[in-house]
């Protein structure tokens, strides 16, 4: 195997996957808050040829940090399973309440980034769990001085919110691909659990993720 291969080698692997929601190869994108999530499954849908992204914290809300499961199977999974648009209100945490309807079209790949990715509810309907493999500190670090100082109460009660649900409802452990920040982007590894896989380097880009 290569070293080196770029972000659509990638991208090829989770394309040939068998579908897993309908007519959709539904791909989880999990790990800690601030890990790179949301930076990474943007460079993978640039590969996938423009695949949609879902981003769980569009469907989570102040209310519910992880009590959202019910409500995205109603808006989104239901609906894409019988090959049908999903019809789902994004939320608004500015306004603290949820926006216009959003329209999510059946796609031969979907991505679906956030903390609670890869949990248990979801298992079933993803093709691939990938997991950013950001140590929780490091990752909660740099969320917090993302936000800033405004936000630290915020980040107070996610970090025991989001401790409790890894604890209870852990992702890693069935996640299918490890995806690692290197100097010169990420690097990956695929496998029985991923961790036993052999890393492969993506080298698109030098900056760090942003989310």
């Amino acid at each position: 195997m290569e070293s080196h291969q770029s972000l659509e080698s990638l991208a090829r692997e989770l394309a040939a996957l068998p579908c897993s929601l309908g007519p959709v190869r539904l791909i989880g994108i999990d790990g800690h808050a601030g890990s790179g999530k949301s930076t990474f499954a943007g460079r993978l849908a640039e590969a996938l040829g423009g695949a949609p992204v879902l981003h769980l914290d569009d469907v989570a809300s102040h209310e519910e940090l992880f009590g959202w499961e019910e409500r995205l199977r109603a808006q989104v999974l239901d609906p894409l399973a019988g090959g049908r648009p999903a019809h789902w209100a994004p939320y608004d945490w500015v306004e603290r309440r949820f926006g216009p309807e959003q329209v999510l079209e059946p796609a031969p790949v979907l991505l679906v980034e956030g903390v609670g990715a890869g949990r248990r509810a979801l298992r079933p309907h993803l093709a691939r769990l990938l997991w950013m493999e950001t140590p929780r500190a490091e990752s909660w670090t740099r969320g917090r001085r993302r936000d800033g100082r405004e936000l630290s109460d915020f980040w107070d009660g996610w970090e025991r919110a989001e401790h409790a649900h890894f604890s209870s409802d852990p992702s890693r452990p069935f996640a299918g691909t490890l995806v690692r920040q290197s100097g010169t982007g990420y690097e990956w590894s695929s496998g029985a659990g991923a961790t036993a896989g052999t890393s492969t380097s993506i080298t698109d880009g030098d900056e760090l993720p942003r989310a």
